[in-house]
C-alpha cells in the first residue's frame, strides 16, 4: 500500500481547495498527487480524519399530484462553459444535519418545499463523487416537493432553470443533453420503474 508522507495546502478559497499529497508508492518511488477538497484545513481532510461525512446533499424529488414528474435543475457550470442537467444540490453547513440541508437547499434553488422520505440508511450514506480528483462525498435524500417555483432565493453566482420533467422529457434529456452522472443513474430508474421509489425498498 502506498505511504502518504506529506500534505501541503496550495490554495485559500472559501468552498474548495487544492492540496498536494506526497509519499511513496507500492514500489517505494516518490509520488505527487493533487487532491481537491471541501476541507478548509489539512486536519479536516478525510485522508486525516478517516471519517466519511457528507460535504453536500443532492435531492431526488418527485413533483405533482400524481408524483409523475421529477425535479431537475439546468445549471450553468464554469468547468464546461455550458449548461448541465442535475438534481438540486448543495453543501451541508457546519453543524447542519444533512436532511435539514436538503430541505434548505431545495428551497433556495427552486423555491419548492421538500418533504424527505424515511429510507434505509444504506441509501443515504455519503458516497464519493469523483474519487480520482477529490475527497468530496455527498448524501442523496429522497422525497417529494410541493409549491411554486421561484428564483428569488438564488445566489448571485447561480444560473439555474428549474425543470419539472415527466418520463418522456427525462428520456430526451438523457439522449440529448449534458447530464451529471449521479443524476443520470437515477433518471434511468425514474424512466423505467413504474414506482419511482421502488429501488429504495
Amino acid at each position: 500500500m502506498p505511504n502518504v508522507e506529506k500534505i501541503t495546502k496550495q490554495t485559500e478559497n472559501p468552498f474548495v481547495n487544492l492540496y498536494l499529497v506526497e509519499g511513496t508508492n507500492k514500489v517505494n518511488h516518490h509520488f505527487r498527487y493533487y487532491v481537491a477538497s471541501r476541507a478548509k484545513s489539512i486536519e479536516q481532510m478525510k485522508i486525516k480524519t478517516r471519517k466519511n461525512t457528507p460535504d453536500g446533499v443532492l435531492m431526488y424529488s418527485l413533483y405533482g399530484e400524481k408524483r409523475d414528474k421529477i425535479v431537475l435543475v439546468r445549471q450553468y457550470r464554469v468547468s464546461i462553459d455550458d449548461y448541465i442537467y442535475e438534481f438540486p444540490a448543495g453543501l451541508v453547513e457546519p453543524g447542519e444535519e444533512f436532511h435539514e440541508a436538503a430541505v434548505r437547499e431545495m428551497h433556495e434553488e427552486t423555491g419548492l418545499t421538500f418533504h424527505p422520505l424515511k429510507v434505509d440508511p444504506c441509501y443515504e450514506k455519503p458516497f464519493f463523487t469523483t474519487i480520482g480528483l477529490t475527497d468530496e462525498a455527498c448524501s442523496a435524500v429522497y422525497g417529494w416537493c410541493e409549491g411554486e417555483i421561484s428564483r428569488k432565493y438564488l445566489e448571485e453566482s447561480e444560473v439555474i432553470e428549474v425543470v419539472l420533467a415527466d418520463r418522456e422529457e427525462a428520456k430526451r434529456i438523457l439522449k440529448e443533453e449534458n447530464v451529471a452522472i449521479m443524476c443520470s443513474y437515477h433518471l434511468m430508474h425514474f424512466i423505467h420503474d413504474e414506482e419511482p421509489f421502488a429501488f429504495l425498498k
